[in-house]
């Protein structure tokens, strides 16, 4: 059927469009169903919805369909409806606990990255994954796919990359890493998600400061003059398969082993990173324990070696959080204090940010061999790592300035005297994102003391929020949950 195009100015996440209803029962559609929109050679798979504002001969479509098919309103395109996908079986092969065929994740990747499947659909390729797991020959043959259905960055000279796996609060390490070794003459290209169960990502801190939405060519244009860069990978097209599956875990708050591992792997080698640090934090409240970490670190080097990398693995103590601030803000103040040479900069951030960065510095020859820690530590105390960081910024069309947070706040004070013996990650992400984070940038948590001898009335932390009626709800999510969060001895 030949429709007639109306944009209505929405962005959906994904391709919708929408029909009046009795153009629907004409072409036998039901909601949610697929339909394929094509204009010349261009094609693309969307989810239909219905609307009486429509006329019969129109369709309304979101911005994804408008930059994929570059049409205008007026324009007619061609309407069909698709069949359902071959993937949803073998999505439900996995979900039986059946192994994967290469050419079966191959298919289920594509479908993603083409958007055959819905959001629904891959919720429950998620779920497969995560109950079932993929062994490492899956696991290996999913990296690939994710590789294959997107584009790839060609890069010169020795690229390296340093990724954590998240679930500690804070933890802005990459900030301080990549300005401190891309003075020597590396190339990091920090392809960074958002948030997913934290209060804040990579590309969410950054924000605050400077733009991360980057076509390739500006990526590459943005590597010439600084070496570096710290960008959102979502709309790059780089594993976009991943991206939507990313989404998707956001909302479920669940984060498969193999999911995991193809994530991080397949946006390093699209980046054309050759050097890989992977900092694996443990403990209590972290995402895995100690004997979790160790399966994940033989998991992540058999995988790094079969795709030519030379990649090496930390476990670090995840057992509370890292740094003063939690949220976007709070964490590029922290990051900002450490590269500036502060003297209140939090030093459990700086000292694990020159870890990661020595390891970085040994592995690519950049420092001898026990030498890295040392040569990292003098990059930063030089202040040739905040010079880069500014470069960065700038070359992100970005600019140093104060960062203030938000203007509704919650002092949280010791009842007793004693010492803090554990902060809980989870609680403090679950906190700060209740107060409004990732979204609100101003919004999240400041540590006055963490794992410390605290006297009776001292402060322990603020809550900061963008508007009172956030505040109240993340004052209730502490109420309910203040025991776990901070243990007292």
């Amino acid at each position: 059927m030949k429709l007639r195009v109306k944009i209505l100015k929405f962005l959906a996440g994904k391709p919708v469009c929408m029909v009046h209803e009795e153009t629907a029962e004409d072409m036998s559609l039901h909601m949610d169903n697929r339909v394929s929109i094509k204009k010349n050679k261009k094609r693309i798979i969307s989810i239909v919805d219905f609307s009486k504002a429509l006329n019969k001969n129109e369709i309304a479509v979101s911005d994804e369909i408008v930059k994929n098919l570059r049409v205008k309103t007026g324009d007619i395109v061609d309407v069909e409806v698709t069949e359902r996908p071959h993937s949803i079986d073998l999505i439900n092969k996995k979900l039986k606990g059946h192994e994967l065929a290469k050419e079966e994740i191959k298919k289920i990747i594509k479908d993603i990255a083409e958007n055959e499947l819905t959001e629904a659909e891959i919720a429950f390729f998620i779920s497969a994954v995560y109950e079932k797991d993929m062994n490492l020959r899956e696991t290996k043959d999913l990296i690939s796919a994710m590789i294959e259905s997107g584009s790839k960055l060609r890069l010169r000279g020795k690229v390296a990359d340093k990724h954590s796996i998240g679930g500690v609060a804070g933890n802005r390490t990459t900030p301080i890493v990549v300005s401190i070794c891309t003075t020597t003459g590396l190339v990091m290209p920090k392809t960074s998600s958002r948030a997913i169960t934290s209060a804040a990502g990579t590309a969410d801190t950054i924000e605050t400061l400077a733009k991360v939405d980057f076509s390739v060519q500006e990526i590459k244009e943005i590597l010439k003059k600084t070496n570096a860069c710290f960008v959102w990978g979502g709309t790059l097209g780089l594993a976009p398969a991943d991206d939507k599956i990313i989404k998707v875990g956001r909302i479920m708050k669940i984060d498969p082993t193999a999911q995991l591992l193809a994530s991080i792997l397949s946006k390093k080698i699209s980046v054309d990173s050759k050097y890989v640090l992977i900092d694996i934090p443990f403990g209590k409240s972290a995402k895995v324990s100690k004997r979790q970490a160790e399966k994940l670190k033989l998991k992540f080097l058999y995988l790094g070696k079969k795709f030519g990398l030379k990649l090496e693995v930390v476990l670090t103590d995840g057992s509370h959080p890292i740094g003063r601030g939690v949220g976007p803000v709070l964490e590029m103040r922290d990051v900002i204090k450490v590269l500036r040479r502060d003297k209140d900069a939090p030093k459990d951030l700086e000292e694990k940010s020159i870890m990661l960065s020595g390891r970085i510095l040994e592995m690519t020859e950049k420092a001898r061999p026990g030498k890295g820690h040392n040569l990292a530590r003098q990059i930063l105390d030089s202040g040739k790592a905040w010079i880069k960081f500014q470069e960065i910024i700038r070359a992100q069309q970005g600019k140093i300035k104060k960062l203030i947070p938000g203007k509704y706040k919650y002092i949280i004070r010791a009842h007793n005297s004693g010492k803090i013996e554990h902060i809980n990650n989870n609680l403090i992400n679950s906190l700060a994102r209740a107060a409004g984070c990732p979204e609100d940038k101003a919004a999240g948590v400041y540590f006055y003391k963490k794992l410390e001898e605290l006297k009776k009335g001292e402060n322990i932390f603020s809550i900061y929020a963008t508007s009172e009626e956030k505040l109240e709800h993340a004052k209730k999510f502490y109420q309910k949950n203040k025991k776990e969060m901070i243990e007292f001895r």
